[in-house]
């Protein structure tokens, strides 16, 4: 059981250190999620080709890009997130997203995945970005719009559900689309957005634990939960 935290903490993920993995645990919308955003992770175009994976977490995204040929990379904060995250696989190094301990041009493709409503310096995070991704490299993400309807959604219903967990989320951070695709453009990255949503009747086949996973359709609104990809310029 979680500590009573703020909002946003990022030690709340060492207190639910072992729900990750659990189809039907406290993180299970983050797998949903990681298949998403794998489909959208191109094969690896060179032998050498490395992928970044920012706030990694305890790994979710590895065995679902572990056949695109790129040596996987990770970072994130937590203590217990990178340990997890190494045993299955990740080369990975604790440290701020808004600060990589990494130096320019050296990622083939970058993927950022329900990060970017965490962070209070998205500026300096997208820089990042686009300073260590290489040209002609992929940048895929995605994140939580700055709208009523998804702070409603994901926090003031989501958080009482057994989808989001109490207190993981901070509102005021959540992330407006075009400013989104501005702060990429000012990194050499043209974004293309689309909004994601799961299916309503995997959810609920999940929720009857007939399903361990739900998938996410795409949808033209991105008012709620949206994904985006882009290339870094050459």
């Amino acid at each position: 059981m979680a500590q009573k935290r703020r909002p946003n903490d990022p030690l709340l993920y060492d207190d639910l250190a072992d729900e990750w993995w659990k189809p039907h645990g406290a993180f299970a919308p983050l797998h949903w999620l990681a298949t998403a955003r794998a489909g959208l992770v191109p094969q690896a175009r060179r032998p050498s080709s490395v992928l970044l994976d920012l706030a990694c977490g305890a790994g979710l995204l590895a065995p679902r890009v572990a056949d695109k040929g790129h040596h996987h990379v990770g970072v994130d904060i937590g203590e217990s997130t990178t340990r997890l995250a190494r045993a299955h696989g990740v080369d990975v190094v604790r440290g701020d997203v808004c600060d990589l301990p990494f130096a320019a041009q050296t990622f083939d493709v970058v993927v950022a995945g329900e990060i970017f409503e965490h962070v209070v310096d998205l500026e300096s995070t997208i820089a990042e970005i686009g300073r260590v991704l290489r040209p002609g490299g992929m940048l895929v993400c995605d994140t939580l719009a700055d709208t009523r309807r998804c702070a409603f959604w994901l926090v003031t219903v989501g958080e009482r559900l057994p989808v989001v967990p109490r207190g993981i989320h901070d509102p005021k951070l959540f992330v407006n689309p075009q400013r989104l695709q501005r702060l990429c453009a000012e990194a050499g990255i043209e974004l293309t957005l689309r909004g994601l949503r799961p299916s309503i009747p995997e959810v609920l086949a999940w929720l009857a634990h007939r399903r361990d996973e739900a998938t996410m359709r795409i949808t033209k609104s991105v008012g709620m939960v949206y994904q985006g990809f882009g290339v870094k310029k050459p």
